[in-house]
């Protein structure tokens, strides 16, 4: 076995992994990072997108609707807005909320509900770039 670190996972609603690792991908605000033991340290946030965790066993793939990440040389901690396993992502329902966001953006409601909207629309497109990757690495039907 390879060196490795810990890695913890934490979204708003629950712990979603605690464990070894032997690399970590990450999607940071200005492009994917990859961590591996004794990485110098930094915090970065998180945007929306796949993160994959390498144990000595297999390779755990989620989605992160963003968050932090924080690198230390042996630990890395992810706290996540929301996430969920990426086999988890239900592709037509995710094509349903995006075009539900952009018919809302479309009626020029309230600048408030606007915000959230983009911020939807922006979550479900990663969502699907993200069944897209996978569908091509043969990981999804």
């Amino acid at each position: 076995m390879g060196m490795v670190m810990r890695v913890d996972v934490v979204s708003l609603e629950s712990p979603i992994y605690s464990g070894e690792a032997e690399m970590v991908f990450a999607p940071a605000e200005l492009g994917e990072v990859g961590i591996a033991p004794r990485h110098a340290p930094f915090l970065t946030r998180l945007k929306a997108g796949e993160l994959r965790i390498q144990t000595p066993t297999e390779t755990l793939s989620l989605f992160v609707s963003g968050g932090l990440l924080e690198v230390q040389p042996h630990q890395v901690m992810v706290l996540a807005n929301r996430t969920m396993r990426t086999d988890e992502i239900d592709e037509a329902k995710t094509r349903e909320a995006k075009q539900a966001a952009e018919a809302f953006l479309a009626s020029n409601a309230e600048a408030v509900d606007v915000a959230r909207a983009e911020a939807e629309l922006a979550e479900m497109v990663e969502r699907l770039k993200v069944v897209d990757r996978l569908r091509k690495r043969g990981q999804l039907r």
